[in-house]
């Protein structure tokens, strides 16, 4: 595969001709050089990006929709190499994890190529009789796109799938780690032979390219998906633009006294350890009732032991791969210590795991007693922990939710429906899932932070996106 960038449909070097070594944090390999992007190459993608705007959006959705269906065709053919690419790039299991995020990546493009044809405006009423208004629904023109690494298939493909889809073009600049994943996505758009221009790939440092899309007066609208520090440089680059920021979490999973706890059990596995922990979503602490307290802690710890596979990410029984990179390992180191020394207990992991072929594979881990002032418990850890903490009522659960900055999603297990819709009810949080895990959700249903939090504005899924990016344009018939 070329590992170059993408600007008005061609492959390029960066103008500096600078490169980097990817290496794979699941084996170490070096994965080749890539280019390292600066504002000259963000600024070219932002005119050709401009350039081609009126046509693509004067094609209609259908003619979109078409192209867009023959991106995801080009994806389908390819699910083997790219599901070995994000594994080798971002670190996550093939055979449990990997295919399934390119199986989504297919929807996002197809779901896309749907509600696009779906947009529509509206015919409200004139205040004269003569005359007719009309809403009609117009892309913003440029979008700018910036992208983490911990999804680095899916996370792009619900921002520029529906961006695509509403009549915008597109410049999107990922996250470093995983530039090889966003070349060969950026691949599959090339051989389905949209317009030159249309999409195009620039990387390089978030300080540098991202700045530089996120500010340049060539770009109408921002959408970002990361953390809450990148994120508000973003948005304050971005001032003045349609904004699109999907922000950090801490979502809390409660389990009530009532609660199944064979199920909360494995809703705390799946929000705890998959991606290793690497999720907005993650269930980042997991706010227990003492009436149930030992025996949850007791079936957890039993459970990560028992079936939660670190390993060679491309071996057939592994479920959980290394971490991406190392400022997140560290994060994890830190966080861990930091809980232990202030009184927190280790059941089971603890430390990096020994004799991988990287220092990224970090053992699957559960605090008890954690307390709730702790790094783990307020903190996105970003890893592969599971941070117990004690609470003796629902309002207490409210309480913790609620005290948090941040405002994603939360999820509760109880057998008394009114108390999850309840606990729905009080907490500032943008979705909830009741008797499912925080690491549960739908592609075509929105999701965001609320507002106020450190978890953003706006919404991505399915056609939700398109709000941000179009606008109503009003017509007056006389």
């Amino acid at each position: 595969m070329d590992l170059r960038m993408f600007v008005g449909g061609a492959w390029t070097t960066a103008r500096s001709k600078a490169t980097v070594t990817a290496t794979s944090p699941a084996t170490g390999d070096n994965l080749g050089q890539i280019p390292v992007g600066g504002r000259e190459d963000a600024q070219a993608a932002v005119d050709a990006a401009r350039a081609i705007a009126p046509r693509w959006a004067g094609l209609g959705a259908f003619t979109r929709a078409k192209l867009l269906h023959r991106v995801a065709d080009t994806i389908e053919r390819r699910r083997d190499s790219l599901a070995k690419i994000l594994t080798m790039d971002q670190g996550k299991p093939l055979f449990a994890e990997a295919y399934d995020e390119v199986d989504e990546l297919i929807e996002y493009w197809r779901m896309a190529a749907e509600d696009g044809k779906r947009l529509s405006g509206q015919l409200p009423s004139s205040v004269a009789a003569n005359k007719r208004a009309m809403l009609i629904r117009r892309p913003r023109g440029v979008v700018g796109v910036i992208t983490p690494w911990n999804w680095p298939y899916t996370m792009p493909a619900e921002l520029i799938a529906p961006a695509l889809a509403a009549g915008n073009t597109v410049v999107w600049t990922p996250a470093p780690t995983t530039s090889v994943a966003a070349i060969a996505l950026a691949d599959c758009v090339a051989d389905a032979d949209l317009p030159g221009g249309v999409l195009n790939l620039v990387l390089g440092p978030g300080p540098v390219v991202g700045d530089e899309i996120a500010r340049n007066p060539g770009v109408d609208a921002v959408a970002f998906i990361g953390s809450t520090a990148t994120g508000r440089k973003v948005a304050s680059a971005a001032a003045g633009k349609a904004t699109l920021l999907e922000m950090g979490g801490n979502g809390p999973l409660v389990v009530l006294d009532d609660a199944d706890l064979d199920q909360a059990v494995q809703g705390a596995l799946l929000a705890c350890f998959l991606c290793a922990g690497q999720s907005c979503t993650a269930g980042e602490r997991l706010l227990v009732h003492a009436a149930v307290h030992d025996e949850f802690a007791r079936r957890l710890a039993e459970a990560t032991r028992d079936t939660v596979a670190l390993g060679d990410p491309f071996g057939d029984g592994t479920t959980m791969g290394p971490l991406n990179n190392a400022a997140v390992a560290a994060k994890m180191d830190a966080h861990v210590a930091d809980a232990v020394a202030r009184g927190a207990t280790i059941l089971t992991g603890g430390e990096r795991a020994k004799g991988h072929l990287t220092d990224l594979y970090w053992q699957p881990t559960v605090l008890d007693n954690v307390p709730r002032h702790a790094l783990v418990a307020t903190e996105e850890t970003f890893g592969p922990v599971a941070p117990i903490v004690t609470i003796r009522s629902l309002d207490e659960a409210i309480e913790l939710t609620n005290a948090s900055r941040y405002g994603l999603l939360a999820a509760i297990y109880t057998a008394d429906v009114g108390k999850g819709l309840a606990y729905a009810d009080a907490v500032r949080t943008g979705w909830v899932n009741v008797n499912a895990s925080t690491n549960y959700w739908e592609s075509h249903l929105p999701f965001g932070g609320r507002s106020g939090s450190d978890s953003g504005l706006g919404r991505v899924g399915g056609s939700h996106a398109m709000e941000t990016f179009t606008e109503l344009q009003t017509v007056i018939l006389g």
